[in-house]
């Protein structure tokens, strides 16, 4: 987690408690894009992964998800 302009911006694993997985990362960075969302990049090492990683302002990633279980 790093805080940036006052906003909270965590990863993925971060924010599921787990690994996110590839589509899933590619799938929020894209419509973090279109949706023009601020991110940053911070680096990790660890057993399972060692690279930079994509944050993204939890509120964000809070109103993505509540909408991906709105559509199901």
């Amino acid at each position: 987690m790093k805080i940036v302009d006052g906003k909270e911006y965590v990863s993925l694993y971060e924010y599921l408690g787990k690994a996110a997985g590839t589509s899933l990362g590619e799938e929020i960075n894209n419509v973090a894009i279109k949706q023009n969302q601020p991110f940053i990049q911070q680096e990790v090492s660890n057993p399972a992964y060692k690279g930079k990683v994509f944050c993204y302002n939890r509120e964000f990633l809070k109103e993505y998800f509540t909408y991906k279980q709105k559509i199901k």
